[in-house]
């Protein structure tokens, strides 16, 4: 089977392998700890209840309906693209963001709970969401999230979410298995992992060719197919990136974020109003291949 990253043709079972499941582990925190230490992720299926999950899906089916992005000469469930129709990043969208159903989902006892458990601390989550709309074509290149959200702890975690199904030509989300530890990576994360694309004005992603992270640092990507109510869940040094969507469907998911209640707090993401990026997409911005020559990499 061969599969789109990207512009790139991945065959499974040589360049993707299957991502690993941890929901035998979900009443261990020592165990769940041992793993995304060792796996950079937790994979964990049916985390979230599939009914909140619906409600949210539902609600932003229906929202794009309204906005002429849905094709209706099928069911709107389907999600499917209305011709010329193209993906959206929703994350500023407060009234898809703030409402009851999406909070419901992403600020629900069952996440919350989770992450009080895993971290054996208080937990908060960060009051932005990355909400997406994935058309077809839309990838998302590799990248590290400390470079967007590095100025509190860094024992933060991403939680990424499928609000629909995710099958492999929707665009699947892909993990580096092992770039989040060893030497390989090392120069990787003391130059592209210590930027902040606020102060750097670096574009964030560090490559658009999956094969060439492999050949030139290791690892391998991983990846599976998601139902609602699964999640995948990261830490800000697992380099990660995602199919490519070759299908006629959207490919609807959000990314949250969480960690101890008593750490440092990235400013940029808290609030009624959280400021976000405020500097990175004013003016010139850096190419990262101009980056990576002055870093050597």
């Amino acid at each position: 089977m061969h599969l789109t990253m990207a512009n790139r043709q991945m065959e499974w079972g040589r360049d993707l392998a299957e991502l690993r499941n941890a929901n035998d582990l979900l009443g261990d925190a020592k165990a769940l700890q041992s793993r995304i230490q060792e796996d950079g992720y937790l994979l964990l299926r049916g985390l979230h209840d599939t009914e909140k999950v619906r409600a949210v899906r539902e609600q932003l089916l229906l929202n794009l309906d309204a906005n002429g992005q849905i094709d209706r000469n099928f069911p709107v469930e389907q999600g499917i693209i209305a011709p010329d129709a193209r993906g959206a990043f929703l994350g500023g969208s407060k009234n898809l963001t703030r409402s009851p159903e999406f909070l419901n989902l992403v600020e629900s006892p069952e996440i919350m709970g989770f992450f009080a458990h895993f971290l054996q601390s208080d937990v908060l989550t960060f009051d932005y969401k990355w909400l997406r709309v994935v058309g077809n074509g839309d990838f998302t290149g590799s990248h590290y999230d400390i470079v967007y959200m590095g100025r509190g702890t860094q024992n933060l975690y991403t939680c990424w979410t499928p609000i629909t199904e995710v099958t492999f030509d929707m665009g699947s989300l892909a993990l580096l298995v092992g770039s989040h530890r060893g030497e390989a990576f090392e120069r990787v994360r003391e130059t592209y992992g210590k930027m902040d694309v606020d102060r750097d004005k670096v574009t964030g992603w560090f490559s658009t060719d999956p094969l060439e992270m492999v050949e030139k640092f290791g690892g391998q990507w991983h990846t599976t197919e998601f139902q609602p109510g699964d999640v995948l869940i990261f830490g800000m040094y697992t380099m990660h990136a995602s199919l490519t969507n070759t299908s006629n469907r959207y490919r609807i998911s959000c990314d949250t974020r969480y960690q101890r209640a008593s750490d440092p707090v990235d400013e940029r993401w808290i609030g009624e109003n959280p400021p976000a990026h405020y500097a990175w997409t004013q003016g010139a911005t850096v190419p990262m291949e101009d980056a990576r020559q002055k870093w050597g990499i």
